[in-house]
């Protein structure tokens, strides 16, 4: 079986549908963007130090795929059915251990979901209540926990210099939280120790620890 890293075109990894526009772009650039993102993803987790991960908003299992390529032991949850679907037919497809479930971060419970490294990407800005839902993180993470947002204005500029959403002045879809790097590491920061922060454009990338256990 051939085995993608990093390094390989990381947005042909999973013929996915749902987020086709961001990890399988046709834009050599925004291939380079979304290359440069998913190995700061890996090597924040190597750098946890564990091969236990619990990806909270996996979609379609881009991430969880190219962990699973790299012999962590990975598990992941979404809201969405039919990326699950996505994930589980192309894990299968290239014989990859990652199973899914159909899960709410909000719904997360230490008893099921616990893990030692936890992985958030691309998930609180679509949230209404992010604080809420970082303290379910928390409660599931037993050593390291690593969130990931779009790093703002840069996103909205992005986007509008690539003819995106220009009726929204640039604002993806589904966006509800809007933070620049300063202010969601200020916000990560209420909730747990801050071990990095890493903006691989135009992203922001926090790998932390929890300070206590959240009380849910």
């Amino acid at each position: 079986m051939e085995r993608k890293t990093p390094g390989d075109d990381v947005g042909a990894f999973f013929n996915g549908v749902a987020h086709a526009e961001k990890y399988q772009s046709g834009n050599w650039i925004a291939n380079k963007l979304v290359t440069n993102f998913m190995s700061s993803i890996l090597n924040a987790v190597k750098r946890a130090g564990s091969l236990d991960v619990h990806e909270v908003g996996c979609g379609e299992g881009h991430i969880l795929g190219m962990l699973a390529s790299n012999k962590f032991n990975v598990r992941g949850c979404d809201i969405s059915a039919s990326s699950l679907a996505v994930a589980k037919a192309e894990a299968e497809k290239r014989s990859l251990v990652m199973p899914v479930n159909l899960k709410s971060v909000y719904e997360l419970n230490p008893e099921e979901d616990s893990a030692d490294t936890v992985l958030c990407c691309e998930v609180l800005e679509h949230l209404t209540d992010p604080e809420e839902a970082v303290r379910k993180l928390i409660s599931i993470t037993r050593k390291d926990l690593i969130v990931s947002v779009p790093n703002e204005p840069i996103w909205h500029i992005l986007n509008m210099a690539r003819g995106k959403y220009f009726t929204a002045l640039g604002n993806t879809p589904g966006h509800y939280q809007h933070w620049t790097s300063k202010q969601f590491v200020k916000f990560i920061s209420q909730h747990a120790e801050i071990i990095s922060v890493k903006t691989p454009l135009p992203w922001t990338l926090v790998h932390c620890r929890p300070c206590e256990r959240s009380v849910i």
